[in-house]
C-alpha cells in the first residue's frame, strides 16, 4: 500500500506525528469540524473520560472482595489482553474516519446500528450519572459548615435507633474508657438495630427515600437545584465543543489526583490505617481458581476503561489523522487501572482507622457504591479533625471525577447528531445542539430527583450499561476484523501512524479480545442476580423495564441492518447483503491530502459508475495536453 503523505509530497514518518511546524501541521487539521488544541488535551479529556467514579467506589471493593492482592494478577492479565487492545480499537477507528460513533460505520453500512446502540447507552448514562454528580453537588455544599449535618444523631430526621460514632464516643469520655468501648463494640455488633447518622441522613434527609420504586412521592427541590447547576456546569463547559472542554480538563483531569495524595497522606498517618491497607492488598490466592474472580476482573477492565459507549471514537475523532493513538491507548489505560489501585490505598486507610476506633472488622464497613460514598467514607471523615474540609476535598473530588466523563457522554451525542446532519447550518449552530441536549438530558433526569429516584438510578445503573455494552464491543470487533477484513485495517492503520499494529494487537483483536468480551457476557448472564437495594427486592415490572432498557441499545443493530438489507440494491439477497456491508465511498480520511493509496480520488470513470465510457477519436488520442510540472497526459475532451 502507498505509504500516507503530509505536506508538500513528504512521506509522513512517526516522529513527525502529525505536530511538525508550518505547512504540514496546518494541512493535519480539520478546519471544518475542528481538532484539540494540543495532544495534552486530548489525554487529558480521555483520562476525565476513563477515570471516574467506580474507580473510587468499585474497584476497591471488588479487590477486597476477590482476594486482595491477589485480585491484581487477573487484572492486570485482562487489561494487558483486553483492555488496551480495545482502547487501542476504538482510538484508531474513530482517529481514522474523524466521525463520530455514527459516522465511522460508514466501513460497513449494515452495522451502523451498533452505532445507535452507543448513543442509546450513552444518553441512559448520561441521564443517571449527572444526578451522581448532582448529589455530590448537594453534598458539598452541605459540608460547609463548621459541624457535618450527619456527625451526631441530635436532628430532626434521626430515629431512636440512630447510634453515632461520635456520640458513643462522647458519652464514653466521661466513664469508664476500657467499658465504654465494650459497650460501644457491643452496640455496634446489633448492625440490625443500629443505624448511622450518615445512613439515616443519606436515607431520611437527602433522599426521603419512600418505600416502593413505584412510589415517586415528591422531586427534593434542593436535589433539583443541584441537577440545574450540574447540567449548567457541564453545558458551559461544552459551549464550544473540545475547543472549550480542552481547556476545562487541565484542572477536572489533574486536580483529583491532587485530592486523592491529599486524602492518601492524611489516611496513612492515622490509627488503624495499615490494618485497612493490608485487608485491601492481602492476597488470598486460592480465589485465583474461582472463575467468579476472573469474571469481575474482566468486566471492571471492560466498564472502567469506557468501552463501547462511542466515547472513545468521539474523542479520537478530533485528533490530527497522524497523532499517535498507538502512545495514548497504552498511556490512557495504564493510568487509569493505576488510578484504581491508587484509590483502593486512600478508601481503605480511613475504613481501617474507622473500624479500628469501632472495634470492628474492616468488612463490617466496607462498602461500595453510592453506600460507599454517601454513607460509610462521610461516616468515617467525621472522625478528623476539621472534618468539614476533608468532606468538602472528597466530594469536590467525586464532582471533578464526574464531570469528566459526563463531558465526553454529551460530546459523544452532540457529535454524533452534527456528523449525521453535516452540513454548514448544523455545525454553526453546534452550540444549540448542545443545549438542546443538556435541557433534554435534565429533564429526564428530574424523576430521579423525587423520592424513588436512588432506586430508578440503581436500575438504570444494573441494566442500561451492562450485557449490552458487551454484544456491542463484541459486534464491533467482528464487524472490523471479520467483514471489513483485519488486512484492510492492518492497513489502514499503517497510512494513518506510519507503522502497523503490532503483532500482539492483531492477535488480541482477531481472537483473544472477542474470546474474553465473549467470556464476560457468559459470565455476566451466569451471574444475574436480581437487582436489590439494601433489604429491597424490585418487582418483577421494575425488573422487566431494566431489561428492556438493556434491549433498547441492543435491539438497534438488527433492527438497522434489516433496514439496510431493505433499501441497498441488489437483485438477490446475497448481493445485498454484499452491498449493504461494504465499505462506502466516502469512507476513509476526511481530508483530501490524506487519501491516498486505495482512497486516493479515482482518475477516471469505470462502467461500474453506471457511466458509459466511450473510447477517444483516433485524432484527439495522441494530443497531450502538458500539465504544469512538465508532465504529459492525454486530454480526453468527452470526460
Amino acid at each position: 500500500m502507498a505509504e500516507a503523505r503530509v505536506g508538500q509530497g513528504a512521506p509522513f514518518s512517526p516522529e513527525q506525528n502529525g505536530a511538525v511546524p508550518s505547512e504540514v501541521a496546518k494541512r493535519d487539521k480539520n478546519l471544518k469540524r475542528g481538532n484539540w488544541g494540543n495532544q495534552i488535551e486530548f489525554v487529558l479529556t480521555s483520562v476525565g473520560y476513563a477515570v471516574g467514579l467506580g474507580n473510587v467506589w468499585r474497584f476497591p471493593y471488588l479487590c477486597y472482595r476477590n482476594g486482595g492482592g491477589a485480585f491484581m494478577f487477573p487484572y492486570f492479565i485482562m487489561l494487558v489482553f483486553c483492555g488496551i487492545p480495545l482502547f487501542f480499537m476504538e482510538l484508531s477507528f474513530g482517529q481514522f474516519a474523524s466521525q463520530g460513533c455514527l459516522g465511522v460505520w460508514r466501513i460497513s453500512p449494515m452495522f451502523k446500528g451498533v452505532g445507535y446502540g452507543m448513543m442509546v447507552v450513552s444518553t441512559y448514562i448520561g441521564i443517571y450519572y449527572n444526578v451522581v454528580i448532582c448529589i455530590a453537588f448537594y453534598y458539598f455544599f452541605s459540608s460547609m459548615t463548621p459541624v457535618l449535618p450527619w456527625a451526631f444523631c441530635n436532628n430532626p430526621w434521626n430515629t431512636r435507633d440512630c447510634a453515632g460514632v461520635l456520640d458513643a464516643t462522647n458519652f464514653t469520655n466521661g466513664s469508664d474508657l476500657a467499658h465504654g468501648s465494650l459497650n460501644l463494640s457491643h452496640l455496634l455488633n446489633h448492625t440490625m438495630k443500629r443505624t448511622s447518622p450518615s445512613e439515616e441522613y443519606w436515607r431520611r434527609y437527602v433522599l426521603k427515600l419512600s418505600d416502593d420504586i413505584g412510589n415517586f412521592g415528591e422531586v427534593q427541590l434542593p436535589l433539583l437545584g443541584c441537577l440545574g447547576v450540574s447540567w449548567v456546569v457541564v453545558f458551559l463547559c461544552l459551549i464550544r465543543g473540545v475547543k472549550s472542554s480542552g481547556k476545562v480538563v487541565y484542572f477536572t483531569a489533574t486536580f483529583p489526583y491532587v485530592v486523592l495524595t491529599i486524602l492518601f497522606v492524611r489516611g496513612v498517618t492515622l490509627e488503624g490505617a495499615f490494618t485497612g491497607i493490608m485487608y485491601y492488598l492481602t492476597p488470598q490466592w486460592d480465589k485465583i481458581l474461582e472463575a467468579k474472580v476472573w469474571g469481575d476482573a474482566a468486566s471492571q477492565i471492560f466498564y472502567s476503561l469506557g468501552c463501547a459507549w462511542g466515547g472513545l471514537i468521539t474523542m479520537a475523532s478530533y485528533n490530527k489523522f497522524h497523532n499517535n493513538c498507538y502512545r495514548d491507548s497504552i498511556i490512557i489505560s495504564i493510568t487509569n487501572c493505576a488510578t484504581s489501585v491508587y484509590a483502593g490505598f486512600v478508601i481503605f486507610s480511613i475504613l481501617g482507622f474507622m473500624a479500628n476506633h469501632l472495634g470492628v472488622d474492616v468488612s463490617r464497613v466496607a462498602d461500595h457504591g453510592p453506600g460507599l460514598a454517601f454513607v460509610a467514607y462521610p461516616e468515617a471523615l467525621t472522625l478528623l479533625p476539621i472534618s468539614p474540609l476533608w468532606s468538602l476535598l472528597f466530594f469536590f473530588m467525586l464532582i471533578l471525577l464526574g464531570l469528566g466523563t459526563q463531558f465526553c457522554l454529551l460530546e459523544t451525542l452532540v457529535t454524533a447528531v452534527v456528523d449525521e446532519v453535516g452540513n454548514e447550518w448544523i455545525l454553526k449552530k453546534k452550540t444549540y445542539v448542545t443545549l438542546a441536549v443538556a435541557i433534554a438530558g435534565f429533564l429526564l433526569g428530574v424523576p430521579l430527583t423525587s423520592q424513588a429516584g436512588i432506586y430508578w438510578l440503581l436500575l438504570m445503573d444494573n441494566y442500561a450499561a451492562s450485557f449490552s455494552l458487551v454484544v456491542i464491543s463484541c459486534i464491533m470487533c467482528v464487524t472490523i476484523m471479520y467483514i471489513y477484513g483485519h488486512r484492510n485495517y492492518f492497513q489502514d492503520i499503517q497510512m494513518m501512524l506510519g507503522f502497523p499494529p503490532p503483532l500482539f494487537f492483531q492477535m488480541c483483536w482477531r481472537f483473544v479480545s472477542p474470546a474474553i468480551i465473549f467470556f464476560i457476557l457468559i459470565f455476566t448472564v451466569i451471574q444475574y442476580r436480581p437487582i436489590t437495594y439494601n433489604q429491597y427486592q424490585y418487582p418483577g415490572w421494575a425488573v422487566a423495564i431494566g431489561f428492556l432498557m438493556a434491549l433498547s441499545s441492543v435491539i438497534c443493530i438488527p433492527l438497522y441492518a434489516l433496514f439496510q438489507l431493505c433499501r441497498v440494491d441488489g437483485d438477490t439477497f446475497l448481493q445485498r447483503l454484499k452491498n449493504a456491508t461494504t465499505p462506502s465511498r466516502d469512507w476513509g480520511p476526511a481530508l483530501p491530502e490524506h487519501r491516498t493509496g486505495r482512497y486516493a480520488p479515482a482518475t477516471g470513470i469505470s462502467p461500474e459508475d453506471g457511466l458509459e465510457v466511450q473510447p477517444l477519436h483516433p485524432d484527439k488520442a495522441h494530443n497531450l495536453l502538458r500539465g504544469s510540472n512538465g508532465s504529459a497526459h492525454p486530454q480526453d475532451s468527452r470526460i
